[in-house]
């Protein structure tokens, strides 16, 4: 009976959203790692091209938040939630327009390494020149090719798997184009959001009547065919049978009944996904610094195999278990949870008690990368 209810508590579709979402962060992570190294080669190759100081070029495609952005992102996003929820029918139109362009993007940054991979024995890496939009190699635009085909197939069809895999794309780009800086950031941006997200889900409808959260998270919008038709007057049969569509803010996986669906918002996946992002690449920073140490030992107080243990693994193991506590929580309850409410405490109370015991936590706190780089170009010069 035990393993009878444990089942009824996760099922088919709960699994599937764990392993998509730890592979997304694990995916994300690693792009943003790799961004990372390719932007120190270019970095090295610049500087001894021009035979000068030119260490402050960087890539701008990459957004680090600030304290300021951490505390006022919440905000900001609170105020989203509301012209959402108060005056849907006027923007779905242009929110779904804007939503389906960057979801084409970020499918498109998605598949690019596929692309690559592909197009490597067929065609040089050369640049084709389309004036003023820019210069892409094949890969990148054999990648946008198919994202704006799965767009349009999406737009025509309304398919969650496909609604999925655009959301996939959404949360790769943002883990690897979103940086955080140091832990006392990750810190203010987490904890923000615990509170948005645990007053929006369990407090919202005492003010609003209405869930706000769960009303947004599942109002379909109309389809912009649909829309069009009309607009144009092209006749009853017209654009008129394309279905409304559930924008990629969120996976969804049926169950194996088909009675009901299991829904995870992106932000539950994005959000801790940029701490783990932002471990692993200390992870790297200190591998690198004990390198160059010649492997000086860690604190006496703290054994070797404790050493050993990566702050990458400690906080996705600890993400994995918030994700299992908020599915269990939602089935006993019956009704949705603030995921941000299991995720945070698993993921930043480990990773904080960790940091102390080996010593690390006065430098993740405040600016871990700053020194070194600093340091380093110093040393060039």
């Amino acid at each position: 009976s035990s393993h009878s209810r444990a089942y009824s508590l996760v099922d088919s579709s709960q699994v599937s959203t764990f392993l998509i979402s730890i592979l997304l962060i694990v995916y994300g992570s690693f792009r943003s790692l790799n961004m990372d190294f390719e932007n120190q080669d270019k970095e090295k190759d610049n500087s001894s091209a021009a035979g000068s100081f030119n260490g402050n070029s960087t890539n701008n495609s990459i957004q680090t938040i600030d304290s300021t952005q951490a505390l006022f992102l919440p905000i900001g996003a609170s105020v989203s939630l509301l012209v959402m929820f108060f005056f849907f029918d006027s923007v779905q139109v242009v929110f779904t327009i804007c939503t389906a362009v960057l979801a084409t993007i970020a499918f498109a940054f998605l598949l690019l390494p596929m692309c690559q991979y592909l197009t490597r024995p067929c065609s040089p890496q050369n640049k084709i020149s389309f004036g003023c939009c820019g210069r892409f190699t094949a890969a990148e635009l054999l990648s946008f090719s198919l994202s704006v085909m799965l767009v349009l197939i999406w737009v025509l069809t309304g398919h969650w798997l496909l609604m999925d895999a655009l959301a996939m794309g959404l949360c790769v780009a943002m883990i690897a184009f979103v940086r955080l800086p140091s832990l006392k950031v990750s810190c203010l941006l987490l904890s923000g959001l615990l509170i948005y997200d645990v007053f929006w889900v369990f407090f919202s409808a005492y003010i609003f009547n209405s869930n706000v959260m769960v009303k947004v998270a599942t109002q379909p919008a109309d389809n912009p065919l649909d829309v069009l038709s009309r607009k144009l007057h092209l006749g009853p049969n017209v654009g008129r049978d394309v279905p409304r569509l559930s924008l990629p803010g969120k996976l969804v996986f049926p169950s194996s009944t088909g009675s009901h669906f299991s829904m995870l918002g992106i932000g539950d996946i994005v959000m801790p996904g940029l701490l783990l992002c932002f471990v692993l690449r200390y992870d790297n920073y200190k591998k690198q610094a004990n390198s160059d140490s010649c492997g000086a030992p860690g604190p006496g107080n703290i054994s070797g195999r404790m050493q050993k243990v990566s702050y990458f693994h400690c906080t996705l193991i600890g993400y994995f278990v918030g994700l299992l506590t908020a599915t269990v929580a939602s089935r006993i309850h019956r009704a949705a949870q603030p995921a941000l409410l299991y995720l945070v405490p698993f993921t930043l109370l480990p990773l904080l008690t960790m940091a102390y015991l080996k010593g690390d936590l006065r430098r993740m706190w405040s600016e871990p990368f700053h020194s070194k780089s600093s340091s380093s170009r110093f040393l060039e010069v």
